[in-house]
């Protein structure tokens, strides 16, 4: 009887979880998991919302590259603080040990450090690393990893050193502006003016009944491969000032201890970029192996996003204060107890007034109202926009963007990247929230750093509250 019980138990369940596909009502797909999107760890959240974007008060005479245009932003997170050396470092470790793992695979033996089957005894061509394989410090070992350290006549202070030229990191990803544009140009008569991708055109029109047509593309025709050298540049500390004695930090700033809580500089907007993709993958695909959902990608900001975490509330649309020039509200460079609030060049050059020389740990000073540190000064930072002096008036005033993706071969002035907060070199104006400017997409300069952004999943989060 007992029995029977459970089993009509179990019956009634299954036919109530069926029932919504006939009872003729659209109710969608029941048995959905509910999903909250945590916090990325190290990250405030940015609520979404509107403001005047651009000067704030005086433009530099005659520059005319900061005119105001009210904007509205999305929900977003942003790191607290600039990447610093040590966060960085986990990048580099991790291309370090990805290299090792694949010269191990190809030296030694192939059933130890290569999964060659998958769960069903298929073939897995090529095979897969296997990352949980035990490597043993033995001399055929080292010998399988030399190719990735300098030779003996190059090494320093005695140190077996890796060979920084070798730490390559390769990576995918896929084009959604060029596949955007292309799926117009099923219909040349109708959208004339977005034939704008000529590369991509020539390398897949073909002839048909005597006209120029277009082939059908999918998705695999727009993934780009980045090959990228993601070692800091620690040369940019001699090469940035003539006639400036700055070897030591050439020479420790990077791998010692004494900064690993100091801003990661050396780095071009390209190694940026790859570190935005690294550091997604890295999180993705821990939640994916864990059974959860991926989130959005890590990135650089905006500008748009950028300037608004900076302003940390002041200035937003019916939030008051409109007229702060810097993070902290202003409109003074300076506390009332006269202490300077920001590591940057006082005066002419007396860098040690604000209590930094170069740069200086990334927590340093008190945060912005939304919690964020050295929003200016310390290091400048890469935005993912493209610098052009009057960009303000075509971005669209919804999520304001303005990408594009140089290649080498282009000239100068399109390789040109926004940078956003001024640095420990910087005079005061560009301090400013809405002080902007620019440097090439492939140079690296000791006074610029990144910081990283992740849109969140939803409106916003007093969704939940």
């Amino acid at each position: 009887m007992r029995k029977s019980l459970v089993l009509a138990g179990i019956a009634i369940l299954a036919l109530s979880s069926c029932r919504e596909y006939y009872t003729g009502q659209l109710v969608g797909v029941v048995n959905r998991p509910r999903w909250y999107q945590e916090d990325p760890y190290g990250m405030v959240y940015m609520p979404m919302g509107s403001y005047n974007m651009g000067e704030s008060d005086q433009d530099v005479p005659q520059n005319f590259v900061t005119q105001s245009k009210t904007v509205s932003v999305q929900a977003f997170y942003m790191d607290q603080t600039e990447i610093s050396n040590n966060e960085y470092r986990q990048f580099v470790y991790y291309v370090r040990d990805s290299l090792a793992r694949t010269l191990l695979g190809e030296n030694l033996s192939e059933e130890d450090y290569y999964i060659v089957e998958n769960e069903y005894g298929e073939e897995i061509d090529p095979p897969l690393l296997n990352w949980r394989t035990r490597i043993d410090d033995d001399p055929e070992t080292r010998e399988a990893l030399e190719d990735l350290y300098y030779p003996e006549d190059q090494r320093y202070y005695r140190r077996r050193e890796i060979d920084v030229n070798k730490l390559i990191f390769e990576y995918t990803w896929v084009d959604l502006k060029a596949a955007s544009k292309y799926s117009l140009l099923d219909n040349k008569e109708k959208y004339p003016d977005k034939n704008n991708y000529t590369d991509l055109l020539e390398k897949n029109q073909y002839m048909n009944s005597g006209e120029k047509t277009f082939k059908k593309l999918n998705r695999k025709d727009f993934f780009r491969k980045e090959r990228i050298n993601i070692y800091p540049d620690t040369l940019v500390w001699i090469r940035d000032f003539e006639y400036s004695y700055n070897e030591p930090m050439t020479k420790m700033y990077f791998w010692h201890p004494a900064y690993d809580n100091y801003p990661v500089v050396g780095i071009n907007w390209k190694q940026a970029n790859a570190f935005c993709h690294w550091r997604t993958e890295l999180m993705n695909n821990f939640l994916v192996n864990y059974g959860d959902f991926p989130v959005h990608d890590f990135r650089l900001p905006t500008e748009a996003e950028w300037e608004y975490a900076a302003r940390g509330g002041n200035g937003n649309i019916g939030g008051g204060n409109a007229l702060s020039p810097y993070p902290w509200g202003g409109p003074y460079i300076r506390n009332s107890r006269g202490c300077f609030l920001g590591n940057f060049k006082p005066m002419r050059g007396n860098y040690i007034d604000d209590g930094g020389f170069h740069t200086v740990p990334v927590d340093s000073y008190n945060p912005n109202d939304y919690g964020l540190y050295c929003m200016a000064g310390n290091v400048s930072e890469w935005c993912s926009v493209a610098f052009e002096e009057s960009g303000y008036s075509f971005m669209h005033d919804l999520n304001p963007d303005l990408h594009y993706d140089a290649k080498d071969s282009d000239p100068p002035v399109l390789k040109r990247k926004v940078i956003r907060g001024g640095s420990w070199k910087d005079i005061g104006f560009y301090m400013q929230t809405s002080a902007r400017w620019y440097e090439y997409q492939d140079t690296s300069k000791s006074y610029i750093g990144i910081r990283n952004v992740q849109t969140f999943m939803g409106r916003d989060k007093s969704d939940f509250k």
